[in-house]
């Protein structure tokens, strides 16, 4: 089997998506768990969001930086 050609999604990209797209937070609510601004908040979830597509369109795997969920 070969080796898949990677993205690194960073810990915030991913805890950001958790809270807007699993959770169905508000981004303001996110961005206040976060300790951001809802403006990097929404800047986080476009760059996240971007790396997801990208991964399902070209095939690549995705790596997971550091990730540990919040309860």
């Amino acid at each position: 089997m070969k080796e898949l050609a990677s993205l690194r999604l960073d810990s915030d990209e991913l805890e950001a998506l958790r809270l807007v797209d699993m959770q169905g937070l508000q981004q303001v609510e996110a961005a206040k768990q976060l300790g951001v601004s809802r403006q990097t908040l929404g800047n986080i979830v476009a760059s996240g969001r971007k790396k997801v597509a990208q991964a399902l369109v070209q095939g690549l795997a995705l790596e997971l930086d550091g990730y540990m969920p919040t309860p």
